[in-house]
């Protein structure tokens, strides 16, 4: 079976600094700078694990994952 990429991307701007991202999958996600923002550790992965828990937490909708070809 062969593996396809995922990108994963925040809307930083939309972003309301909850912190779900980071409760649920701190493995790839971080709250960062003067407002607290959530980052990506790692936006390209091989596999989505916790990080699709994150997507659907998101009170805000600002967490993709985009599969790569």
């Amino acid at each position: 079976m062969i593996q396809m990429p995922y990108k994963i991307t925040i809307d930083r701007e939309g972003c309301i600094s909850c912190g779900s991202c980071e409760a649920l999958c701190p493995s790839n996600f971080y709250l960062e700078g003067p407002e607290n923002k959530a980052k990506v550790k790692k936006e390209i992965v091989d596999n989505i694990t916790c990080e699709q828990e994150a997507v659907e937490a998101c009170p805000v909708e600002v967490i993709k994952i985009e599969k790569l070809r």
